[in-house]
C-alpha cells in the first residue's frame, strides 16, 4: 500500500524538478550559465552539449563566458549558440567567447511568462496523471482484496492531498519565476 504512496511521491517530485529544469532554461534578464549548458554543438562531428566540452562562468549578471578546452571547438560552440533560439550573439576573441545577456522587452517578457505558465500546466497535467495511475492501482488493490475499502479510501484520500500539495508547490514556482521575468 505504501509502495504505491512512495511511487506516486517519487512521479510527482519529478515532475516538479522538470518543471525547474525547465524554468533555469528561461531566460530572465541576468546571465546564467543554465542557458548555454544544454545547447548541442557539433564536436568532432557528434553533437555535444557545450557544458561537456568548455568551462561556463559568470562574470557579471550581465555576461556569461565561454572557455572550450579545445581550440577546434570555439567555432562550433559559436555556431551552436546562434543558431539556438535565444537569441544571443556570441563574441569570439581566441581565448574566450562571451556573451553578453541584452536587457529584455516588455513583449519578450510578456512571451516568457506565457512559456513559464505553459510549463507549469504541462507539470500539473503530469502530477494529476500520476494521481490517476495511483488511483487505479488502488482500485486494483481493492479488487484483489489486497486492502479493504475504507483503506482505499484512506489512502485516495492520501493521494489527492499529495497531489493538491504538488500542485500547490508548482504553482509557487511559477508567481516566482514570473515575479523574477518581470523584475526590471
Amino acid at each position: 500500500m505504501h509502495a504505491v504512496i512512495d511511487d506516486g511521491k517519487k512521479r510527482m517530485t519529478g515532475a516538479l524538478s522538470s518543471l525547474s529544469k525547465e524554468f533555469a532554461r528561461l531566460r530572465t534578464g541576468r546571465a546564467s550559465v543554465s542557458l548555454i549548458e544544454p545547447i548541442m554543438a557539433d564536436y568532432y562531428g557528434n553533437p555535444t552539449p557545450v557544458g561537456q566540452i568548455a568551462s561556463l562562468s559568470v562574470p557579471d549578471a550581465r555576461t556569461i563566458t565561454i572557455q572550450p578546452w579545445d581550440k577546434a571547438a570555439f567555432s562550433a560552440v559559436e555556431k551552436a549558440i546562434q543558431k539556438s533560439d535565444l537569441g544571443l550573439n556570441p563574441v569570439n576573441d581566441g581565448k574566450l567567447i562571451r556573451i553578453c545577456i541584452p536587457p529584455l522587452t516588455e513583449e519578450r517578457r510578456k512571451d516568457l511568462v506565457k512559456m513559464a505558465k505553459k510549463f507549469t500546466e504541462e507539470s500539473k497535467v503530469a502530477v494529476r496523471n500520476v494521481r490517476r495511475d495511483l488511483n487505479e492501482d488502488l482500485k486494483k488493490l481493492l479488487k484483489d482484496k489486497t486492502i479493504t475499502e475504507d483503506e482505499q479510501h484512506k489512502l485516495t484520500d492520501e493521494v489527492q492531498k499529495l497531489t493538491d500539495e504538488t500542485i500547490k508547490k508548482c504553482d509557487q514556482a511559477f508567481s516566482a519565476k514570473e515575479k523574477e521575468i518581470l523584475e526590471l
